[in-house]
């Protein structure tokens, strides 16, 4: 079935967004998704929109119904800083690696290594580029770390071992 979709006036943008916050805390993401896309159709750049539209997409790794990674990545682009692009692109990973872990998926933990590590690079492009007084990716990155630490079998495959490991 096809419906055509409604459009939101410019006016209830703000308001919009803030349900969209909303929804995102009550553990409703398909809701948050919808609003963040129907601001979108009025304002295409809406970085709030954007920003919001990731961490909803993200909330769903691991569910039900999950949403694809590359589909959440495609989003990057769009974001005009490239604080933002680097710092979500590591949310995406660590985000994807929690989902990896939880799974209890044959070598899930070496798919959540994979993750994690590449989420701590984007933090780290993030931290170097960072706003005054940011430190989000700082903390993120941390976190990172303290999850591969505190999980055994978060670790990387033997051919990421040998590679990292060769000329120490």
């Amino acid at each position: 079935m096809h419906f055509e979709l409604k459009a939101l006036s410019r006016e209830a943008v703000p308001a919009a967004l803030e349900k969209a916050h909303r929804y995102r805390l009550l553990n409703e993401p398909e809701q948050a998704e919808s609003i963040c896309e129907d601001v979108l159709r009025v304002e295409p750049d809406n970085q709030t929109a954007l920003a919001t539209l990731v961490l909803a997409l993200t909330d769903r790794f691991g569910g039900a119904r999950p949403v694809p990674p590359r589909r959440v990545r495609d989003l990057l682009a769009r974001l005009s800083s490239e604080y933002e692009r680097a710092y979500f692109a590591g949310l995406i990973a660590e985000r994807e690696g929690l989902s990896w872990m939880r799974s209890g998926q044959p070598r899930s933990g070496e798919a959540a290594y994979v993750c994690f590590r590449e989420a701590m690079k984007n933090y780290e492009k993030a931290e170097k580029v960072r706003p005054p007084a940011n430190d989000d990716a700082i903390l993120r990155w941390n976190s990172c770390a303290r999850i591969i630490a505190a999980n055994p079998d978060v670790t990387p495959t033997d051919e990421i071992r040998t590679r990292t490991h060769v000329g120490d």
